[in-house]
C-alpha cells in the first residue's frame, strides 16, 4: 500500500479530533463527565447583621391599589433558592445627617401649601374630606406608631405614594444588604387644627403653620423599627437601631436627590421630617 503523504495524514487526523471535540461539547455524558465551567465559584456570605441564621428572603409584593392610594397590599418573604448566587451590598449611611437632610420648616412649608389640602379643623371634618385624602392606616410595608395621639392616618395621594415607595425601597435595601427585615415606624402624619392647638398647650415650640396640617408631611422614626418575623417561623431577633438608621438614611438620601421630597433630620424628636415635593 502506498504510504500516505504526511500533509494528508495530518489533515485527516485534525478533522477527526475536531469532530470528536464537537461531539464532546454537544453530548458531555458520552465522556462520562461534564465539561468544566469557567465561572468562578462563589461562597455565599453570612448576613452581616442580626442573629438570624439564614439570609433575608426575597420580597414579593401584591396589591390592589388605585391612582388614589396604595390600596390593599401584602408582604411576603420568600427563602432564597438553594445555590442562588448572592452578593450582599455594603451599608454606607450618609456623610452627615445634618448636611444631607437640611430642609427646614421655611423650605418644607412652601411645598406643603402647594401640594396639600386646606387645613382640616378636626377629625370629623377629615372623615368628610375622604375624596381629598388617602387613609394609610393599614399597610404591610410600614407601621403606624401606637403612641400617635396627635395626628390621624391621612395623607394626600402624592404623599401616600411617597411613603409607600420609601417603605418598599427600605425593605428592598435591607434584603440586598443581607439584613433581617424591619419596617419603618411612622410617628406623625396629618394634624388637624385641634391637634395643633393641643400640642401647643404641651409644647410651646409647636407652630400654627405646621406642615402636618396639609396632609403632605409625615415623620419616620430613626431610633425605633418594627421587626418582621418569617411567616410561620420563630420571632426574629432585632438588629441594632444604628444599622437600620444607616440604611434608612441611604434610602431617604437617594429619594431626596431625585427631587421627590424634602427631609429634615430632627435631633430631639428622633425622626426624619419629610414633605412631598
Amino acid at each position: 500500500m502506498r504510504r500516505l503523504k504526511k500533509s494528508i495524514f495530518l489533515g485527516i487526523s485534525g478533522g477527526i479530533v475536531a469532530v470528536l471535540g464537537l461531539v464532546r461539547l454537544a453530548f458531555p455524558e458520552v465522556t462520562g463527565g461534564e465539561v468544566n465551567s469557567t465561572e468562578e465559584s462563589v461562597v455565599e456570605p453570612v448576613p452581616p447583621q442580626g442573629n438570624s441564621s439564614t439570609p433575608a428572603g426575597k420580597l414579593q409584593y401584591s396589591h390592589g391599589g388605585t391612582e388614589e392610594g396604595p390600596g390593599s397590599m401584602e408582604l411576603k418573604e420568600l427563602s432564597a433558592d438553594p445555590g442562588e448566587r448572592v452578593s450582599w451590598h455594603p451599608v454606607r449611611s450618609v456623610p452627615s445627617y445634618a448636611k444631607c437632610f437640611p430642609d427646614v420648616q421655611e423650605v418644607q412649608i412652601v411645598a406643603a401649601r402647594r401640594w396639600g389640602v386646606s387645613p382640616v379643623r378636626n377629625r370629623q371634618e377629615a372623615e368628610r374630606r375622604r375624596k381629598e385624602l388617602v387613609y394609610i392606616g393599614a399597610n404591610p410595608f410600614y407601621y403606624l406608631d401606637d403612641g400617635m395621639t396627635h395626628s390621624i392616618p391621612y395623607l394626600v395621594p402624592r404623599a401616600a405614594h411617597l411613603l409607600s415607595d420609601i417603605s418598599r425601597s427600605y425593605l428592598d435595601s435591607l434584603y440586598v444588604k443581607g439584613i433581617p427585615l424591619h419596617r419603618i415606624i411612622v410617628s406623625s402624619v396629618l394634624r388637624t387644627q385641634d391637634d395643633v392647638a393641643r400640642l401647643q398647650r404641651r409644647n410651646g415650640n409647636a407652630t400654627e403653620q405646621s406642615c402636618h396640617l396639609f396632609g403632605t408631611t409625615f415623620d419616620i422614626c430613626y431610633n425605633r423599627f418594627s421587626t418582621v418575623s418569617p411567616p410561620g417561623g420563630p420571632e426574629r431577633q432585632p438588629v441594632r437601631s444604628d444599622t437600620l438608621k444607616w440604611v434608612l438614611s441611604e434610602v431617604l438620601h437617594d429619594i431626596r436627590e431625585q427631587g421627590r421630597c424634602y427631609v429634615k433630620y430632627e435631633v430631639k424628636q428622633g425622626c426624619f421630617h419629610i414633605t412631598v415635593r
